[in-house]
């Protein structure tokens, strides 16, 4: 089993909220699949780079669309989400307060802004900010 396989215990919750196999051509893998699918977006890898384990890149990529439409992965996440004490709780971005410069508001000086949020470095002390150009 690979760092980003399921488990037993999670393929086991899981499997309930598949789609059954339709008519047609036995399809790959269920597992394998998800596997593939999981480790696309756990490491943030190009689909090229998917392993040969987890099976053709564009049948991950396929199922990956697929499933999201006919809604496979909201059943997944929401029978998931019954069973976990903390469903409720998550962080949004929104509420994380921002220096009014991260948003490109028009300040003063940089070297205003470097003097007003002296930093320091791993041993707290100060550390310096030079400022090319003539001074004013």
């Amino acid at each position: 089993m690979a760092r980003f396989d399921l488990s037993d215990d999670e393929w086991a919750e899981i499997v309930a909220n598949l789609p059954t196999q339709g008519r047609g051509p036995r399809r790959k893998d269920d597992r394998m699949i998800l596997n593939g699918i999981f480790y696309i977006l756990r490491t943030g890898a190009p689909s090229r780079d998917l392993p040969e384990r987890y099976g053709p890149r564009t049948t991950v990529y396929n199922r990956y669309v697929r499933w999201g439409e006919r809604g496979v992965w909201r059943r997944i996440f929401e029978a998931r989400a019954t069973e976990c004490e903390d469903a409720l709780i998550f962080i949004d971005s929104s509420i994380v307060k921002a220096h009014r410069a991260a948003a490109g508001a028009k300040g003063g000086s940089w070297r205003r802004v470097l003097d007003a949020h002296a930093a320091v470095d791993h041993r707290g002390r100060p550390l310096r900010f030079e400022i090319a150009g003539p001074d004013p």
